[in-house]
């Protein structure tokens, strides 16, 4: 394997580079006989594009998704689904001067070592744009699953150390950090947009709440469903860390405090996060990812060159000063690419 795939029943591949000609996506193991227009897959597509706000990068790409194969007369075949989205806004003489050095932060260094060559063009393949093609695929898995009455929905919990003290689902699309506490997001911006005045960056956490699952999604041992959205997350670049439920303060919980007893109606606590040995226990699945500060920065940093000499860099360019605004989008798509992954392998199992 290439790495370049992920799911086993309900498949993606993504291609393309960020300076490249295109990125996009290859879907197998789709449904058939869905509906499915561009537009659906266009508006996850619309929140996850560049340009969005003044602490994002002014990089004015269109993103316009077109759907190449695996549709005909508006309803799915049951065929791969190609989408595929083309680069216009691409400026890679930006880099040339720096072409030759390692930014700190990215994996220019990583991708030299593995294959001896690599597209010094942005990030290339490492580039975040990468992920347009898992938001379109994780557009068709929403798609199904909203047929199943599950919703996921993600919000930006942490940015710049302001951290959200309240939940109210109704302003996360309305402020440009995607936080889920108005006020916090205002201090959110204030502090993001004062790093980025001193070119720097910041990093922050994003929350994921899936509601609908039923108890019994999930597969034993290896193939742990909360397992596999940590695979899923931990495959976003910008990306260093998950929890689940009551997360790391497990450590310091006892027993007694950290088990989620049982009532009537179902558990009392949900310290678990909605899974329990690696299957959802009908509770909402919560989950939180650690996402760095964006690695492009101008200000002046130390680095090497291909020679190994020691170097100056700033990393000019249009880049994010935080991620996490744009990464609700991806997060949500992977998780929705994981569970109809499981769906499907479920309905395979029961039908054997």
């Amino acid at each position: 394997m290439a790495g370049n795939s992920f799911g086993q029943v309900f498949r993606i591949t993504t291609f393309g580079e960020s300076h490249g000609g295109a990125v996009g996506v290859v879907v197998d193991g789709m449904t058939p006989g869905i509906e499915l227009t561009t537009e659906e897959v266009q508006k996850q597509l619309d929140r996850r594009k560049p340009g969005q706000s003044s602490i994002t990068t002014p990089r004015k790409e269109p993103d316009t998704v077109n759907i190449l194969s695996g549709i005909f007369e508006g309803k799915t075949t049951g065929t791969p689904l190609l989408m595929i989205l083309y680069n216009s806004d691409f400026e890679p003489e930006a880099y040339v001067a720096i072409k030759d050095m390692f930014r700190p932060g990215h994996a220019d260094f990583t991708y030299l070592q593995k294959y001896g060559v690599r597209d010094w063009r942005g990030s290339g393949r490492a580039s975040g744009r990468e992920t347009a093609g898992r938001v379109a695929g994780g557009a068709v898995a929403r798609k199904l699953l909203a047929g199943r009455n599950i919703t996921v929905r993600a919000h930006t919990a942490k940015a710049a150390g302001v951290t959200c003290h309240s939940y109210d689902p109704e302003v996360i699309e309305k402020n440009p950090l995607r936080a889920c506490d108005a006020e916090a997001a205002k201090e959110m911006e204030k502090r993001v947009t004062a790093l980025k005045e001193q070119d720097d960056s910041a990093g922050g956490m994003v929350e994921c709440r899936i509601s609908g699952v039923a108890p019994g999604l999930g597969e034993p041992v290896f193939d742990k469903l909360d397992a596999e959205l940590a695979h899923a997350m931990l495959s976003i670049g910008a990306v260093k860390g998950i929890e689940f439920g009551a997360g790391f303060r497990v450590a310091e919980m006892s027993g007694s405090e950290h088990n989620d007893q049982m009532g009537e109606n179902g558990f009392l606590t949900n310290n678990a996060g909605g899974i329990i040995g690696g299957i959802s226990n009908g509770e909402e699945i919560v989950f939180r990812v650690a996402v760095k500060p964006t690695s492009s920065i101008a200000r002046l940093q130390q680095t090497v060159d291909m020679e190994g000499k020691t170097r100056t860099i700033r990393t000019e360019g249009r880049h994010d000063a935080c991620i996490c605004p744009r990464i609700v989008p991806v997060v949500e798509a992977m998780a929705c690419l994981v569970l109809e992954d499981h769906f499907k392998r479920q309905a395979a199992m029961l039908a054997t």
